[in-house]
């Protein structure tokens, strides 16, 4: 059941030009109990006192195994002339937010006995998928699932949360991290590394009803694409998870 909680800023720092990783933690001495892929929303006030909210993905690494944490990890868009923009540029260490959640059912689920995970995203849309690496680690090891992340930028700068995923993919055959540039690549780009869109590279994949679940964050345009891709594959609706991010001021 999702609840309200105030939440305090202990870090921040930018993953990209517009693009900005902010670390709360709950700060009613609750724990915060969530599924990777739930997202929190972010309660404030336009300058006219109207009330209004955003939603965030939480991008928090924790071992759930252990029970529940404390760390509210969210990556979050700056967008020219946006109150939210403006709410968290001005949010000081130490400030306090109010938040609910944790919402949401884009998530692995138990049951599930595919052998393939075929993550897509695009932006923002990656950080669900930061949030479920221990998850993921878990299925690879106790039932031998393999897992491909294709993550969309227009440069290597843009590649939100990369070092995260080379550093996983390196430490878990199992995992397949393949960055998807549309405009600039990389001086030395490694073997995996792809110049276009990730719909345009979703073909190479072979999707296989009979072996793929697949997971689509980020761009309502680039979800439609792959989402069309992946039922002309064979794949059926419960096989084709997906959550689309819209901007708003």
């Amino acid at each position: 059941m999702p609840v309200h909680f105030p939440i305090k800023l202990v870090d921040r720092h930018m993953l990209a030009p517009t693009v900005g990783h902010y670390q709360f933690l709950r700060d009613d001495g609750q724990p915060l109990d969530f599924q990777p892929g739930q997202f929190i929303q972010v309660h404030f006030q336009y300058a006219d006192g109207t009330q209004t909210k955003r939603s965030y993905s939480l991008a928090t690494v924790h071992d759930h195994a252990l029970g529940p944490g404390e760390a509210v990890d969210i990556a979050v868009s700056f967008v020219p002339g946006g109150a939210a923009t403006a709410l968290f540029e001005g949010l000081d260490i130490g400030g306090q937010l109010s938040a609910s959640g944790p919402y949401g059912r884009f998530c692995l689920q138990p049951g599930d006995q595919n052998r393939r995970y075929l993550l897509i995203a695009t932006g923002t849309g990656v950080t669900p998928y930061r949030s479920m690496l221990p998850l993921l680690a878990s299925a690879m090891a106790e039932r031998d699932v393999q897992v491909v992340l294709l993550q969309g930028a227009r440069s290597p700068g843009e590649l939100l949360y990369s070092e995260d995923f080379d550093a996983f993919a390196a430490q878990h055959p199992g995992f397949r991290y393949i960055p998807c540039l549309s405009r600039e690549l990389p001086a030395s780009p490694g073997p995996d590394v792809r110049h276009g869109y990730v719909q345009q590279q979703l073909a190479g994949l072979a999707p296989d009803a009979a072996t793929d679940i697949a997971y689509l964050c980020g761009n309502p345009d680039m979800v439609d694409a792959c989402v069309e891709a992946l039922k002309e594959a064979g794949l059926g609706n419960p096989q084709i998870r997906r959550e689309k991010y819209v901007s708003s001021k």
